[in-house]
């Protein structure tokens, strides 16, 4: 297998993106910025979040099958001869990333990064992803723990900021997979995953997601009446929020694929949106 393969095995995509989160919870508690801990950081997210990726290349391997999306992926493809080989580098690089960050940051950076895996692997891969639409609310409570661990390895007691952070991720997740799920709601029909839309419809669908956007947009302006952030991120937070939640009116109205991958695009401008105003506000008084 070919060494671009075995790259496409580790997500680096969704790696870069959990990296990302992790930087954000990094700079909002960070008083001296150390590079040293810093790298170690990055080097630890890459290892936990490519271990759980190949996990998950392994155990899809049928249903990515039946996806055209998927299909092509290595393991789903075949390219890997023994795809037994792929279970031991999974648990090889997790338990490096775990060791990492356990011998060079602080065991709570450990825990944050264990329970991200833990939950992304057995709890959405296994356990949820065939068997109940709330698959992503529940599974996706993975992606906020690589911004826990990220605040951690700056100082790990600091808790409030990165843990309402958290919860604002946890309320993106849905709402971001849920318009891709309209856009290949075909797929996911046709390999018997019950994501949201194949369950209940594209209309009913969206208007879980209006309501998730809307606590969303409500748990992104707490931490500004908890003093923890300042005007100018409410500014920010309220009016990428509000066109958020404008998209999501426009995908209730008109489920079509245009409103879904409008919705789905701005969600990664959001995100992006929210964490630097976050750390503009923390750093610079922004």
């Amino acid at each position: 297998m070919s060494i671009l393969k075995y790259l496409e095995l580790f997500k680096l995509r969704i790696g870069m993106l959990l990296a990302l989160t992790a930087i954000a919870g990094y700079f909002s508690v960070v008083e001296t910025f150390q590079f040293y801990t810093f790298f170690i950081l990055l080097v630890s997210i890459f290892f936990c979040s490519s271990g759980s990726s190949v996990f998950n290349h392994y155990y899809d391997r049928d249903i990515d099958r039946k996806m055209s999306r998927t299909r092509e992926r290595p393991l789903a493809a075949g390219d890997m001869k023994n795809p037994i080989n792929a279970l031991w580098i999974a648990f090889s690089f997790l338990l490096i990333g775990i060791f990492i960050s356990f011998y060079a940051l602080n065991f709570v950076v450990t825990i944050h990064l264990a329970l991200g895996a833990f939950i992304y692997m057995f709890v959405y891969t296994v356990w949820l992803k065939r068997r109940h639409w709330s698959n992503i609310v529940i599974g996706g409570a993975s992606g906020s723990f690589p911004l826990l661990a990220g605040a951690a390895a700056a100082n790990p007691e600091i808790f409030f900021l990165p843990m309402l952070m958290g919860i604002t991720l946890f309320f993106w997740t849905p709402s971001h997979f849920w318009a891709l799920a309209i856009l290949i709601k075909d797929d996911y029909k046709k390999a018997g995953v019950p994501m949201l839309p194949v369950v209940v419809g594209d209309h009913k669908c969206a208007k879980f997601m209006m309501i998730n956007t809307f606590l969303l947009l409500f748990s992104s302006i707490v931490p500004y009446f908890f003093g923890l952030l300042g005007i100018i991120y409410l500014i920010i937070a309220l009016i990428f929020g509000f066109y958020f939640l404008w998209l999501n009116y426009k995908l209730l109205k008109n489920q079509n694929h245009i409103f879904a991958r409008k919705m789905f695009l701005f969600s990664m401008v959001y995100l992006g949106g929210i964490f630097i105003a976050i750390v503009l506000d923390r750093n610079f008084g922004i």
